[in-house]
């Protein structure tokens, strides 16, 4: 859709100074900005967790180029980032795809998600990296009937484990750990997958092993092929072994780790300059083509772009800068936080 005059929305708009699409490492750090410059935001992003390409493809995979911190895996960087958050309280909107961006007629953009939360942002920050990580959604009649808390895709936490018959279904490092998490809380721990044979670090796949023999973990060769459900309510899955035979399995969770796609989505249609599918912006201010959206991280275009996560650091300060001058109508002063008394305030630090 273009950058048109939106209308009224009969949803109550959640009201914010800031609105910043994709909760990755440029996003989370883009909080830390603004909340610096006394700029409150609210987060959104397509996966059900912050971390985004960092926490899906590096989570636990070492990065060496962070400064000051020699090494650390991206899960760790994504941890270290939301700490550095907290004092700023950032409101989180998570497993939700923005949809439509417009203008409004005070100038403020109004946002609204696949979810149905609607925004009314005076200014809008996009860190969608190349695009919403959206996990690859098991394809079986009747998946959609499924209420919530007994399907489950890619996630972090696995508190949902604990005492239930749980499968995991998935073969990579991620589908690994998931099963070796869940064998020491939940009542039964299935790891599913399309051939005897997983991706992962040696060390992991030494523990599965290990669990198997134990019988702690039961490892199933086939693929899911239908859900048996009522009323929205998980019992089991019709599952096809390697011979072609149909099984039933009693299951009350279900883990999917199908790996994630990146979709740059819905951002081509909102009228924003492009250029091989990056937004172009001004590098001195990351501002768009539009007035009061900024872009920063893998999604923008300008000269000299590096796609390095130490940039996306360095964007994100400049584009907090340049929103506070554009919301409070004159520059920010330059401050440090060895001796700001009002950033120590911010940051909760005490004298």
């Amino acid at each position: 859709m273009s950058l048109s005059n939106a209308s009224s929305s009969q949803q109550p708009a959640v009201e914010t100074d800031a609105l910043i699409i994709g909760a990755g490492p440029a996003g989370l750090f883009q909080a830390f900005q603004l909340g610096l410059q006394g700029i409150p935001a609210h987060l959104i992003d397509a996966l059900p967790h912050v971390g985004g390409q960092c926490s899906q493809l590096y989570g636990h995979k070492p990065i060496y180029d962070v400064p000051g911190i020699p090494v650390c895996t991206g899960l760790e960087l994504v941890q270290l980032l939301e700490k550095q958050i907290e004092p700023m309280k950032v409101p989180r909107h998570l497993g939700q795809q923005v949809q439509t961006l417009q203008a409004m007629e005070d100038g403020r953009w109004q946002v609204s998600s696949s979810a149905g939360t609607v925004f009314h942002a005076r200014t809008v920050f996009i860190a969608a990296g190349v695009g919403a990580f959206v996990p690859k959604a098991l394809k079986v009649a009747g998946i959609e009937l499924l209420t919530m808390g007994q399907l489950h895709y890619h996630p972090l936490q696995l508190d949902m484990a604990a005492g239930h018959n749980v499968l995991v279904y998935g073969g990579d490092e991620e589908a690994v750990n998931a099963a070796i998490s869940c064998a020491a809380a939940a009542a039964k721990t299935q790891l599913m997958h399309r051939r005897d044979s997983f991706n992962a670090e040696h060390a992991q796949l030494a523990q599965l092993q290990q669990l198997r023999e134990s019988g702690a973990i039961d490892v199933l060769i086939g693929q899911i092929t239908d859900i048996q459900q009522e009323s929205g309510q998980l019992n089991a899955v019709q599952w096809m072994d390697g011979e072609g035979n149909e099984q039933s399995l009693a299951i009350e969770q279900l883990l999917i780790f199908q790996g994630i796609s990146p979709k740059l989505g819905p951002v081509t249609d909102w009228g924003l300059a492009l250029e091989r599918k990056q937004l172009l912006v001004d590098p001195a201010t990351l501002t768009t083509s539009a007035q009061g959206i900024y872009a920063i991280g893998d999604i923008v275009s300008y000269p000299g772009k590096k796609r390095l996560i130490l940039c996306a650091f360095h964007e994100a300060t400049m584009a907090a800068f340049a929103a506070a001058e554009y919301l409070q109508g004159s520059k920010p002063l330059l401050e440090y936080t060895t001796t700001s008394a009002r950033l120590h305030a911010i940051l909760g630090v005490a004298h």
